[in-house]
């Protein structure tokens, strides 16, 4: 990649971090005084934290995009990415952080029970979730994202024609959207796993991957950092809804214009097994843990895992920040076995 082609992914990339830092500040006000707030019950006396973070990194990421495309547009450089892809991208966030924020602004007078605990902050149905979170598939749907061929281990490559684009994509979407938001519950776990993975494509990106995919991926990457400074323990906003759809999504668009689906599949291995993890449950289980009088974690149902976090719980009695951690070294060992895979094992 050429040094010119450098300065176009880090020029959006510092755009994003100052906008997103600015936007986050204003957000967790916002939110503080509109009531979208959240009750820790990972902590003594749940603490009361503004929730909905998710807008603010949607905002830092859709202006990190178009800091891209103005350069292109008035002729500061030959643009590297496609443009017609990138506007794909950028709907795709915007539409599902809106059908997030929808669910982050949904909060009750009174606790409701949801997912086996008691809160304020009742959230969408079960069954609109995934309905709903199909709004971030049109637009990748309706300019043909991505490569319909993918080269599959083993079996070689195979087209899928108009299968992937009318049907993978929009399957796909609606899962990792909903998937990710499995695995939240915990101070700077979410993100910091997210940002691991976004970290481990755009890498990819830059030594097989294309263009599109290091540019989605760089910018997300700034975005979800500044998020990190204030996700991480101790906590001073909430992601929401706003934010796990948005990655999730942010995720698979990213393995998709970037042509690293096989390799992105690795990566998100931890949200997939979450998922069956929850399955098992019926979707009516929680991540979180109870808490005791010296500030440990014990997991919710003893032995019986429905949760990544279960299984940590389950190995060693930890506190809140110590789960987060070692969630962050499971995405981490992902990512590396996705790289030794494509290294070692597929080239």
């Amino acid at each position: 990649m050429a040094y010119s082609s450098y300065l176009t992914l880090a020029i959006p990339a510092l755009v994003t971090l100052a906008v997103t830092y600015v936007a986050m500040l204003f957000v967790r006000e916002y939110m503080l005084e509109s009531g979208v707030t959240f009750v820790n019950l990972n902590v003594k006396k749940g603490k009361v934290t503004p929730s909905g973070g998710g807008v603010a990194v949607a905002f830092g990421f859709v202006i990190g995009m178009l800091t891209y495309v103005f350069g292109a547009s008035f002729g500061f450089y030959k643009p590297a990415a496609t443009l017609e892809t990138l506007f794909g991208v950028v709907l795709s966030i915007l539409l599902i952080a809106f059908v997030g924020f929808i669910d982050d602004i949904n909060v009750k007078t009174k606790q409701v029970k949801t997912t086996g605990m008691r809160d304020y902050r009742k959230g969408l149905k079960q069954w609109q979730k995934p309905v709903l979170t199909f709004v971030g598939a049109i637009p990748m749907m309706a300019i043909n994202a991505g490569v319909s061929t993918i080269a599959f281990p083993v079996i070689g490559a195979i087209n899928l024609g108009l299968l992937y684009p009318l049907i993978i994509i929009p399957l796909v979407i609606i899962f990792a959207a909903n998937a990710f938001n499995l695995l939240g519950g915990f101070d700077g776990m979410i993100s910091g796993a997210g940002l691991i993975a976004t970290l481990g494509l755009f890498v990819y990106s830059l030594i097989w991957g294309t263009y599109n995919g290091a540019i989605v991926t760089i910018v997300l990457a700034a975005a979800m950092f500044i998020f990190f400074l204030f996700h991480k323990y101790p906590i001073k906003i909430l992601p929401g809804d706003s934010f796990t759809y948005l990655v999730g999504a942010a995720l698979v668009d990213a393995m998709i214009v970037g042509n690293m689906e096989i390799f992105g599949i690795v990566v998100f291995a931890p949200w997939i097994l979450e998922f069956i993890f929850h399955l098992r449950g019926r979707f009516k289980t929680t991540d979180l843990g109870v808490l005791q009088k010296d500030g440990t974690l014990l997991p919710p149902y003893g032995r019986k895992i429905y949760s990544w976090t279960h299984i940590i719980m389950n190995l060693k009695k930890c506190r809140e920040w110590q789960v987060a951690q070692y969630m962050w070294l499971v995405e981490l060992g992902f990512v590396a076995l996705a790289f030794g895979l494509k290294l070692f094992v597929f080239p």
